[in-house]
């Protein structure tokens, strides 16, 4: 009887220890919210990015690899404002998986959780890839990564109580973190509030309100258009006027328009990691404002 309950007493032990360690398997669209479902969860979470850095994420194949691993999923980390808006409602709706449909606790939209940039007074498809929301591209403020993670945390620990304790404690580590280093990146980044750039696309929104840069002119015509020489003719034109001091874009966007454009202006191209991946050095949030802080202050010395 006494190993009879000894063996009971140990089974029962091993499976809330099971139970404590049990992972949550989560989809995220792209790098930079895997990232954070890392820091969050660490060892209590598999982390799938449906992206990478070097692709476009306005511009997925819905492949059956990403059906495949939505399939498996608990839970979605949709970045939202609209971005996979071409991509991510096939994925999940020929997932078959009801837990991770919008609406239910394992569908997660970090944009939701932000105050949206350039939301547009008109919608117009003439306008090129407007969305509606406004600008998506919000991971580029590290104060909005406090805000998502806030909100994922307790998503995370709704879905995975088991853990909950575990995601709030790493959570509010990674916070007290990050905003002892926000203050630092300010402090570094200081004398480039106000400097004019170009942008090819306007993926910088948030980092150019976050640290001053002052945006002078974006190289596409239209969101998502390719310019073509005119437009560029017109933006070296302006150059006369409001002498923008780099351009800046991100490692997937084709370099041929920044190159021909920082060629005829006399200016560097910048080619900003954009996100966790985007350079060989950013390989972590931190890291990625890091890379891109020194980058910046580098071109404008």
């Amino acid at each position: 009887m006494k190993k009879l309950r000894f063996f009971c007493a140990f089974w029962l032990l091993g499976l809330i220890s099971g139970q404590a360690a049990a992972t949550l398997n989560v989809f995220a669209t792209v790098p930079e919210w895997a990232a954070l479902v890392k820091e969050i969860g660490a060892d209590k979470v598999a982390v799938y990015s449906a992206t990478s850095a070097m692709q476009d994420p306005h511009r997925i194949d819905a492949k059956p690899s990403l059906l495949a691993q939505a399939r498996g999923a608990q839970l979605v980390v949709a970045n939202g404002g609209e971005l996979e808006i071409g991509w991510l409602p096939l994925v999940l709706r020929d997932s078959g998986n009801a837990a991770i449909q919008p609406g239910r606790p394992g569908y997660f939209e970090a944009a939701v959780h932000v105050a949206m940039r350039d939301v547009p007074s008109v919608l117009d498809r003439a306008n090129g890839d407007v969305h509606a929301g406004g600008n998506p591209h919000i991971h580029l403020d590290p104060r909005n990564l406090l805000k998502v993670g806030e909100a994922l945390t307790a998503r995370m620990a709704e879905l995975d109580p088991a853990n909950a304790e575990a995601y709030r404690a790493a959570f509010k580590s990674f916070a007290g973190k990050l905003q002892a280093a926000i203050g630092r990146w300010e402090g570094e980044a200081a004398s480039l509030r106000g400097i004019p750039v170009l942008v090819q696309h306007s993926s910088f929104v948030y980092l150019a309100a976050w640290l001053g840069l002052k945006e002078t002119a974006t190289l596409e015509p239209r969101p998502g258009v390719e310019p073509g020489s005119a437009h560029l003719a017109s933006i070296l034109e302006r150059q006369k006027v409001v002498p923008a001091r780099m351009v800046l874009r991100a490692p997937y966007q084709n370099a041929a328009a920044s190159q021909w454009i920082a060629a005829k202006a006399g200016i560097p191209v910048v080619v900003l990691p954009f996100t966790v991946g985007g350079t060989p050095e950013a390989a972590n949030l931190f890291a990625l404002f890091d890379e891109t802080i020194a980058r910046l202050l580098k071109a404008s010395r």
